[in-house]
């Protein structure tokens, strides 16, 4: 490995479009001894999705698999045992942007809503994500979405409050934008068809677009991943070369520009797979045993 791939690099101005694949699997292995700025998690196993009561042990096991290479992770709900994960997250010296599962069941919305706030009144949030998505699953309106997020703000003082969506949605609704302390917009060419050679420049005006109708507030990339297995959407063809470059074409510049981003997923989940088709098992940095999927050989599932 040359110096330049070396624990302390540099991403900028490299062009990994044009490092083989050896190369670019040293360079995660570099990004990750680094730590990455968060990612998305969740404590399931085989079997396992939501519906799964957690418990403080498997999530420690899960966390302990990651905690070494990330600065932050962002968690999706508030119930289920999922609210054990900011105080692991925290003897572990991360922190968490914690979210709460909003969705057409109003009740346990009231539940999410008051368990993330005790979170917050007890330390444990460094930024709250009230909701995830509902707007895309058109789940509740933006009026009742205004609401929770307000009462949110209104319940944990000085901790910032977003909500988490589509790039797109917060420009086609400017009162979730205005209601919001920070923006957490989720980015995906993958999902818009985008050919892994241009995903980066989509990216970036999926960023832009994000920040335009921020109006000056910080914007936070909630989601971003490439898929490594399964059918391709248009021209965004799952495979292991486009998930590794894209991984490392993401934090390259991430680097370059001091994007906050949060990478989808931590681990391979089959559960999605109902929700998402069969790329949905395959989001994962490290698989569903909790091995690194994109460093070097001897890091990678299977090796001894």
């Amino acid at each position: 490995m040359s110096k330049k791939y070396n624990k302390y690099m540099s991403l900028a101005g490299v062009n990994f479009f044009n490092l083989p694949i050896e190369e670019l699997q040293q360079t995660v292995d570099a990004i990750l001894e680094k730590k990455i700025h968060g990612i998305c998690f969740s404590p399931y196993v085989e079997g396992q999705g939501p519906g799964t009561q957690m418990n403080a042990k498997q999530i420690d096991q899960r966390l302990s698999l990651i905690s070494d290479n990330i600065n932050w992770i962002r968690t999706f709900s508030c119930t289920e045992g999922n609210q054990l994960i900011p105080q692991v997250a925290k003897q572990k010296g991360l922190q968490t942007l914690v979210g709460v599962w909003l969705d057409d069941d109003l009740e346990n919305n009231e539940l999410e809503l008051a368990n993330a706030i005790e979170l917050a009144k007890d330390g444990l949030v460094d930024i709250l994500a009230v909701g995830n998505e509902v707007l895309l699953r058109g789940d509740l309106t933006e009026t009742q979405l205004v609401d929770y997020v307000n009462r949110a703000k209104a319940a944990v003082g000085d901790i910032p409050v977003g909500y988490v969506d589509a790039y797109y949605e917060f420009e086609e609704h400017p009162q979730i934008a205005d209601a919001c302390d920070v923006i957490l917009a989720n980015c995906y060419p993958f999902w818009e068809g985008c050919p892994n050679d241009y995903s980066l420049l989509y990216m970036k005006d999926m960023y832009r677009r994000a920040t335009k109708a921020a109006n000056g507030k910080p914007v936070i990339v909630t989601e971003t991943g490439w898929p490594n297995i399964g059918t391709a959407e248009g021209g965004a063809v799952p495979s292991y070369e486009n998930a590794l470059r894209y991984f490392v074409n993401t934090y390259q510049w991430a680097e370059e520009d001091d994007i906050p981003v949060f990478y989808f997923s931590s681990f391979d989940e089959k559960w999605k797979v109902a929700v998402e088709g069969d790329v949905g098992a395959f989001w994962g940095v490290w698989d569903e045993n909790g091995k690194l999927k994109y460093g070097t050989p001897e890091q990678q599932p299977g090796s001894k």
